[in-house]
């Protein structure tokens, strides 16, 4: 009794220190993202004073102006209203007469009537042209006047320069005060929690002593480079081994390769890895981000990815109706904290919540070079491209292993030459191990460090892409013998 209250325990706490871990990130990510808020709006706020200033300096500059070259300068915008306005008013008359008389033979008859309400129009357009002209004729500035409205407008222009200077030092000062008081909060904060978290970790660590979790094995079973171990991986469907006894080792930050013909157990080792499949026999160890070593046979399908694990599907799996911004926030689902009360009042926490991880979807995006799709909707894109943002939307969970099934089917080779630079940028630049399942050898041979192959769920080779592709079994049984 007293062991599964320790167990309860110490499950309660693993819990707790992932939020707090994740309420620290937070806390950390909040001030570049408040930052460029501020920015933003700051931008705003200088355009639409640009925009004023520009319309005062305007009007100082037409008093500057001749009075034959005021004329023409104003009336020319005025003229183009009018005609405008003329131009939807005998639209207007002939829609109105079309209905009065439907038919052609109607229409013909009372085609005076239609050109007597346009010669209305007409006039009416002489009528209103005079009245601009005879308005804007009417000034009549002396030279001494025009020379004096030319200094002032010179002036002007000096004088809203330095205004406008004043005012963006005032917005930047104010940014500053702003960031400032905020990085002191976020500094108290993570403080405090980190302080939380430590005294959450020492309990966890004094219950360890205590039990044995079977989650939970000495490093001793895998490599200390390893990030990934299957061990003796039988999986059968009732007479049927899809998987036979098959061993192998993935090392960290690597982009391993698994191939094999149609129906050698590829996609059933990745499904045992996730455990969407519970194998008959063996066990999958995984390194997880802070070096413990688990036992991936004893966890749920939908725990996996709370270790660091996500894996992409041979079809694409995207939300047709959300734009690419909103599928990339769903791939953060696992990470949210905000509760469904907070969703639905909108609470200024989830609002915080949610501009942390929209800024980091669009970092992600543009990384990848994919920003430029952020507001648009997945339906209508090229294939290609919506395989790499399925590969963007694994990143939102700060993955260390990536799992992709097939993930160059169907993609032409200008988009395969796409999809293998984002791999190999994803592992570079995020510090990630890519486990793949291909049948592209080109692909396959030209991202892989490592490369596996297997034939009716057994192990045939395990090397360099070099190795695997001079190794007789391997062009035998896959690549067709020599």
């Amino acid at each position: 009794m007293g062991k599964k209250l320790n167990q309860q325990k110490k499950r309660l706490l693993e819990r707790q220190i992932s939020n707090l871990s994740y309420q620290i990130e937070l806390t950390e990510a909040y001030v570049p993202v408040l930052e460029k808020r501020l920015n933003d709006r700051k931008n705003r706020k200088l355009e639409i004073y640009k925009m004023m200033m520009d319309d005062e300096l305007y009007q100082a500059e037409l008093s500057t102006l001749p009075n034959h070259e005021y004329v023409k300068r104003v009336s020319e915008a005025g003229i183009n209203r009018l005609k405008e306005k003329i131009y939807w008013k005998k639209r207007a008359v002939k829609t109105a007469f079309k209905r009065e008389y439907k038919t052609e033979a109607h229409q013909k008859a009372h085609q005076l009537e239609l050109e007597s309400r346009l010669r209305k129009v007409e006039y009416l357009e002489k009528e209103k042209l005079t009245q601009l002209y005879k308005k804007y004729e009417l000034r009549k500035l002396p030279e001494r006047q025009l020379e004096i409205n030319l200094k002032l407008y010179k002036e002007k222009i000096i004088e809203d320069s330095v205004k406008f200077k004043q005012f963006e030092e005032s917005l930047d000062k104010e940014i500053k005060t702003k960031v400032e008081q905020v990085k002191q909060k976020a500094e108290l904060k993570k403080q405090r929690l980190t302080k939380v978290l430590n005294k959450k970790i020492a309990k966890v660590e004094v219950l360890i002593k205590d039990l044995i979790d079977p989650s939970i094995v000495t490093e001793s079973v895998m490599s200390d480079d390893a990030i990934l171990k299957i061990d003796q991986l039988t999986m059968q469907f009732g007479g049927l081994k899809a998987v036979d006894n098959l061993s192998f080792e993935v090392k960290k930050g690597e982009v391993f390769g698994l191939i094999g013909p149609n129906g050698a157990g590829k996609t059933t080792v990745f499904n045992c890895i996730t455990q969407f499949y519970k194998s008959g026999t063996g066990n999958i160890f995984y390194r997880n981000s802070v070096n413990d070593v688990l036992l991936l046979n004893n966890y749920k399908v939908h725990n996996v990815v709370r270790q660091g694990i996500v894996r992409t599907f041979q079809n694409v799996e995207l939300i047709w109706e959300l734009s690419i911004l909103d599928n990339m926030l769903v791939g953060a689902h696992s990470l949210y904290r905000a509760s469904f009360l907070s969703h639905s009042l909108q609470t200024f926490g989830f609002k915080r919540e949610e501009s942390i991880l929209k800024s980091k979807a669009e970092k992600i995006l543009a990384d990848l070079d994919l920003l430029m799709y952020k507001d648009f909707y997945p339906i209508g894109l090229p294939y290609g491209t919506l395989k790499r943002i399925e590969l963007a939307r694994t990143l939102m969970t700060n993955p260390n292993l990536i799992i992709l099934d097939e993930p160059a089917a169907g993609l032409n080779d200008s988009e395969t030459e796409a999809l293998a630079k984002t791999i190999k940028k994803i592992q570079s630049e995020y510090n990630c191990t890519i486990f793949l399942v291909e049948h592209d050898m080109s692909l396959v041979m030209s991202i892989c460090d490592t490369i596996c192959a297997i034939s009716f769920g057994k192990k045939l080779a395990m090397g360099t892409p070099k190795e695997i592709q001079s190794n007789p079994l391997v062009q035998e049984a896959y690549l067709g013998g020599e």
